[in-house]
């Protein structure tokens, strides 16, 4: 008997080990799922050793917008929301490393490198950026504007950190030691000072409630403000009749 529990023991711990390698392994496909760009105007930017495709509308003058959109998004079909919130702003819309034309593979580390080098390009030709993150993109945008002096950050369907996400959606695993991608915008947060919304859907089904609220604890006093749209969820909130007006302050 006591060798028939000990073999148990032996392959129970085996499949345990294989389970936490392959989430080793394959952890990037489950955060990244790149998505074809569709063909809307843009240009290229080089960051590194990749070529960025930055989906675009350029306009002359002082203000503009940069979007970081979600690990599964094509942010082409974002760009007539962003034109409708910023009709008087130069768009800049980033394809991820492996998305939309852009080349590369994906990872944190490229993602931040590849925030700044668009940013330090677009604030040489205005004065005044607003930058917008959703979903993944938050994290983007949240460190972006611990680093730079962004005008505005507005963060969408947020997370306080994917580390935490992940630790609850794997709750016997460990997480801390296996995580190459954090995403920690809970410790960028006390280095915001730009006005902050945070925009939250009011029945998102990945991000609970309660890590958004985490994040929103983390910015100064008086620096974030937190706005629910009601009826939508995480995928939907792009279409709540308000969210282009939450997105420009209005």
């Amino acid at each position: 008997m006591r060798r028939v529990l000990t073999w148990i023991a032996v392959v129970a711990l085996g499949l345990y080990l294989a389970f936490c390698a392959l989430l080793f392994v394959f952890q990037r496909s489950l955060i990244y799922m790149p998505q074809p760009g569709a063909g809307a105007p843009s240009f290229e930017l080089q960051s590194d050793d990749a070529r960025l495709r930055i989906t675009a509308r350029e306009l002359a003058g002082a203000d503009a917008v940069i979007y970081f959109g979600g690990n599964a998004e094509s942010v082409d079909w974002s760009l007539p929301t962003m034109q409708a919130a910023f009709p008087n702003s130069a768009l800049y819309l980033m394809n991820y490393r492996g998305y939309g034309g852009s080349s590369g593979e994906p990872s944190e580390a490229a993602l931040f490198a590849d925030a700044i080098a668009l940013f330090d390009h677009i604030h040489q030709q205005h004065a005044n950026v607003v930058v917008i993150g959703r979903s993944l993109g938050s994290g983007v945008a949240s460190w972006l504007a611990s680093q730079r002096p962004v005008q505005r950050l507005v963060l969408v369907t947020p997370y306080d950190s994917i580390s935490k996400l992940a630790a609850q959606r794997f709750p016997y695993v460990p997480v801390s030691l296996l995580l190459r991608d954090r995403f920690d915008s809970a410790s960028y947060a006390p280095s915001i000072h730009a006005p902050t919304l945070i925009l939250a859907a009011d029945q998102d089904e990945l991000i609970p409630r309660t890590n958004t609220e985490a994040l929103l604890a983390r910015f100064p006093a008086g620096v974030a403000q937190f706005k629910v749209l009601s009826g939508t969820g995480h995928n939907t909130i792009g279409g709540h009749p308000a969210y282009a007006a939450a997105l420009a302050g209005r």
